[in-house]
């Protein structure tokens, strides 16, 4: 079956790129930043998919130290969730009705299966945010939204479930031509230089770790015991492989984010106000969670994309950088940036 769903998702690749230029040919963003985005494998296995933005706002409510906020707008939607700054800041949590260990799991969290065209219905999982840092150089940032991470099992016990998930990865172009590309995964990730990854046509190709959605070069193990190095095996590893295509760029919000001023603006009619939100995209940790190691199996949500390092001088969030120049590390020189 999973043969099967990965041969429609590759008899897609040859109408997934043009489809996705042509319909944001009249966005403000340059052109180049859709002709190269990346396309992302999702794990053949993984029950938790791309999820709709606006729908995790809808079925959540707002809590701070695990009480219901008061004076939040009716609805709460992602034109006014920022609104929630001045009654919490980032104290503020998105939390489900019934608690991240509530059985059986709402629908929701298991977001929408792209179809063979790569699209995820009518739900968009994806904001593309371009930071313009001058000179011709700009990052273009593509972030996917998850309704539920599934942790990693450790000695056999689960670890690090969260409602909410946000990835990305980061495309540094210079005067329109791509140059690297960065890979979020847990709480750091890789970068290599645009040419050593796998693409199709011009997008390359980002592969989806099972459950907690961390971005990967490569299909296969991943053991990410070490921030920023992955070995094929280890007690941490992600499982990525080519189960289903998904273009993120079917179903897309897209901004730009200016450094100076620390605003974004919309590139088209997107909502706007939810890129502004200080809070967390899920439950708060429940209080007195058990832990090994200081391991828990429940976690907190993350934040959002404003956080994420938007104005990084370098590919990587932090230095030193290493944009590695080959799939595989172990092999060649190093470029640090």
């Amino acid at each position: 079956m999973h043969g099967h769903t990965s041969c429609l998702a590759a008899l897609a690749l040859s109408s997934i790129q043009p489809v996705a230029a042509s319909l944001k040919a009249a966005a403000s963003l340059p052109q180049y930043v859709y002709e190269y985005a990346p396309l992302v494998w999702l794990y053949s296995g993984d029950a938790y998919r791309p999820s709709d933005i606006g729908a995790q706002v809808a079925n959540t409510i707002p809590e701070v130290n695990w009480n219901a906020v008061n004076g939040t707008p009716t609805p709460l939607t992602l034109d006014n969730l920022d609104s929630l700054n001045d009654l919490g800041n980032t104290s503020v949590y998105l939390t489900t009705h019934n608690g991240i260990a509530q059985e059986p799991e709402p629908s929701w969290w298991f977001g929408v299966t792209p179809n063979a065209q790569g699209r995820t219905g009518n739900a968009t999982g994806c904001a593309i945010v371009t930071v313009n840092h001058g000179a011709g150089s700009l990052d273009a940032f593509y972030f996917y939204f998850y309704a539920f991470n599934r942790g990693d099992i450790v000695l056999g016990e689960m670890f690090g479930d969260h409602i909410g998930d946000w990835e990305h990865n980061m495309v540094r172009f210079a005067n329109g031509t791509p140059t690297a590309v960065w890979y979020s995964q847990h709480s750091y990730g890789q970068a290599f230089t645009y040419n050593a990854v796998e693409k199709s046509g011009k997008r390359p190709y980002s592969y989806s770790g099972n459950g907690t959605h961390a971005n990967y070069a490569t299909a296969g193990t991943h053991d990410h015991t070490i921030p920023g190095v992955t070995f094929p095996d280890g007690p941490l590893e992600d499982y990525t492989d080519r189960g289903v295509l998904w273009d993120p760029t079917l179903n897309a919000y897209s901004y730009t984010y200016d450094p100076s001023s620390l605003t974004f603006s919309a590139a088209g009619d997107y909502p706007l106000s939810w890129l502004n939100f200080n809070g967390q995209w899920g439950d708060d940790q429940p209080p007195n969670e058990p832990s090994i190691f200081g391991q828990a199996k429940y976690v907190a949500g993350p934040n959002g994309p404003k956080f994420k390092d938007l104005d990084r001088s370098n590919v990587c969030p932090a230095s030193p950088c290493i944009i590695w120049p080959f799939k595989e590390a172990g092999n060649s020189s190093i470029v640090i940036a």
